[in-house]
């Protein structure tokens, strides 16, 4: 049987065989293009907060690049997700379905609603939801009443499916789109991390109702702080637009607003890196697929842990590499992470598992066994752009 420390000893091996002998962020952003001249662009026309040239054309860039027909550019991810929800009318005391290994930020989108997290499970092969499974827990505790899908077991309506496509990794998109349609569910795509990945050649974030993305300061891109909503769906966009901007009403002076809504514009000045950034993704890209390539080679021969693979069908960004350790070897987790990390190779374990953070704990949820599984032999490794090129 293999010794533990010779599994700890592997993973350092291979990782500083692609790294070198230099810390390594976990992620971080590259800035090689256009951002000081578009900031300076920005600062020199006074416009530097959420009225400017560089909001819209954000907009439009992101939304040629992913093929939605609108991008509505916010504040944050998070508020994104929120717009998505609101606008899907899930309304207080509704339940959302949403994986609980995600990061906090989709549970707590559901939360500003005044809605109810639903946790269900993930599956090994994709990193997303186990369709089949949750298929199976649906048709065992809801029933249809007028087209409306209701928990039996609460008495709430589940409005609303949240799958989060971890690490950039695209879901089962077919069977979510199926199981959306059969139980009458809006089906919103947590695409924060999954910029540039692709299912079938289309872009993540476009098979549901709406999308939301993120542009912080990790993501592939970033505007600093930063998210979109994409959507096909004109009627969407425009509200999304109408209440992330006060809900003001047109006019060359008044301030009048009809609805309470939020200040989630993103301003401009955040809008001019990202267009730098956008102009540079497809770099990004290839860089972060070279980076995959080069640790799959790394860890070709290491056993007790695999490098995880994009799925079938699907292309991934690689936002995050992710190495699965063996189930007999996810007592060495912790131990691998104190060594990597003492030696400047920052990595991570995959986020606390909604369920056992002390406000999510009497939510309503499935059986977990399989998040549960990826939570203790998940370990992220660095994964930024630049790595390759810079360990060279």
């Amino acid at each position: 049987m293999k010794d533990p420390a010779k599994v700890v000893n592997d993973v350092l091996s291979s990782l500083l065989s692609v790294l070198g002998e230099k810390p390594a962020a976990l992620h971080e952003p590259c800035f090689a293009g256009n951002e000081w001249s578009y900031i300076k662009e920005c600062l020199d026309s006074n416009f530097v907060s959420s009225v400017g040239n560089f909001v819209n054309r954000f907009e439009n860039d992101l939304a040629a690049y992913t093929g939605a027909r609108y991008a509505v550019a916010v504040v944050n991810g998070t508020a994104a997700l929120h717009v998505a929800l609101n606008l899907a009318k899930v309304q207080a005391q509704d339940e959302v379905l949403l994986p609980a290994l995600t990061f906090v930020a989709t549970a707590n989108a559901v939360s500003y609603c005044g809605a109810v997290p639903h946790f269900v499970d993930s599956e090994f092969g994709t990193l997303g939801i186990d369709v089949p499974r949750l298929r199976d827990y649906l048709t065992t505790i809801t029933e249809l009443h007028d087209g409306v899908c209701v928990n039996k077991q609460t008495g709430r309506v589940i409005r609303a499916l949240l799958p989060m496509h971890t690490f950039g990794h695209l879901g089962d998109i077919d069977g979510l789109l199926a199981l959306a349609n059969d139980f009458k569910l809006a089906l919103i795509e947590d695409a924060a991390e999954a910029l540039g990945s692709t299912y079938c050649g289309r872009h993540a974030g476009t098979f549901g109702q709406s999308g939301t993305l993120s542009f912080n300061g990790n993501k592939t891109i970033t505007t600093g702080g930063g998210g979109a909503i994409l959507t096909n769906d004109p009627e969407l966009a425009s509200k999304a637009k109408h209440i992330t901007t006060t809900a003001k009403l047109p006019h060359a002076w008044e301030y009048r607003h009809d609805q309470i809504a939020y200040n989630y514009r993103m301003p401009n000045l955040n809008a001019a890196l990202g267009c730098a950034q956008l102009e540079q993704l497809d770099g990004f890209l290839a860089s972060k697929r070279a980076l995959h390539k080069a640790y799959a080679q790394a860890f070709e021969d290491v056993s007790g842990v695999e490098l995880f693979v994009e799925p079938p069908g699907g292309k991934s960004n690689y936002w995050l590499q992710a190495l699965v350790l063996q189930p007999k070897w996810a007592s060495s987790r912790d131990v691998i992470l104190a060594a990597t990390n003492s030696l400047g190779l920052m990595t991570r374990p995959v986020w606390t598992l909604m369920q056992d953070m002390p406000h999510f704990a009497c939510c309503p949820r499935m059986e977990l066994s399989g998040a549960l599984a990826l939570s203790e032999r998940i370990i992220n490794i660095p994964s930024s752009a630049g790595l390759l090129r810079e360990a060279l």
